[in-house]
């Protein structure tokens, strides 16, 4: 009985010491959020956007609103500066609206490089926003893929697409994978980012899950296989520690949406002045294998 009593003044006082913590959301300042890429080989791409509302609904009108346009942006890769031109493209209920090469300025135009920094400015609304970032060097690669069944399922459809990296001595080689299955576009994993803590200068396989479209729920069932006889790229990217903190921040915050037990967190993006989101710098390999039927 004594111990019981001991017990349930432990629980009383532990209880009555709990903090409440109250997040109040903003819900009315709106800031510039910039998804801004540049990759060896190719011109840079920049979409800008405004951001919504916590509780505000989504739907194809806040969508097709939220993009900004006529805004100025420069990019420089330390001896020549662009200036960006704005496009659209064409997607189901609306256009989506993006910044790249102006080819009526092809003289200061240029493409991505392996080991070089680039600067990219804003100009919004009377408002200077800037990001750095750097294409690395390609240090940390793929050797090959292959796939293999899936166990104890042994006449499934279904694989699991393997590959083996090799990784260089020395911390601080940090990567984010896409996959494309057959005429599907790249698209980024689940967790698409990883640092090589446990990895460091070795060679290893790897299972490489499938790429997710996240504007859909996602399949759970299913989820990182491919089919046989499929048709199955891989960009294997080095990027830097910026890209690889917004991108794992911004996947845990993606993750915990709707799970009232996930602990709060920031995402880490490389935007001065205030707005959200990255400029990120891929150095990009490419591999691709049709699987065995």
């Amino acid at each position: 009985m004594f111990k019981r009593h001991i017990f349930l003044f432990l629980l009383i006082f532990l209880v009555s010491c709990e903090k409440d913590i109250n997040l109040v959301p903003d819900v009315t300042t709106q800031k510039l959020v910039v998804d801004a890429e540049i990759e060896n080989g190719l011109a840079p791409t920049v979409i800008l956007t405004q951001s919504t509302g916590y509780y505000a609904n989504l739907d194809s009108n806040v969508f097709n609103n939220s993009f900004i346009h006529n805004a100025q942006l420069t990019i420089s890769n330390g001896s020549k500066t662009h200036l960006l031109k704005e496009y659209k493209l064409p997607v189901k209920g609306g256009f989506v609206y993006y910044y790249s090469n102006d080819p009526a300025s092809a003289s200061t135009a240029f493409l991505g490089e392996l080991g070089k920094q680039y600067t990219l400015k804003v100009n919004y609304n009377n408002t200077n926003y800037t990001a750095i970032t750097q294409i690395p060097d390609l240090v940390k690669k793929m050797d090959s893929l292959w796939s293999l069944p899936i166990y104890p399922i042994a006449d499934s459809q279904q694989v699991k697409l393997m590959t083996r990296v090799s990784d260089p001595p020395g911390l601080g080689n940090y990567i984010r994978y896409f996959t494309k299955q057959n005429r599907e576009p790249f698209l980024p994993g689940q967790n698409s980012v990883f640092d090589d803590q446990v990895v460091d200068g070795k060679t290893y396989n790897v299972q490489v899950d499938r790429g997710v479209n996240r504007n859909l729920p996602r399949e759970r069932d299913n989820y990182g296989f491919f089919l046989k006889g499929d048709t199955v790229s891989v960009k294997f990217c080095n990027i830097t520690k910026p890209g690889y903190d917004f991108w794992r921040t911004w996947e845990f915050a993606f993750s915990s949406v709707g799970n009232p037990f996930s602990s709060p967190g920031k995402v880490l993006g490389n935007i001065d002045n205030g707005a959200l989101g990255a400029f990120t710098g891929y150095a990009a390999q490419y591999k691709t294998l049709i699987i065995p039927k």
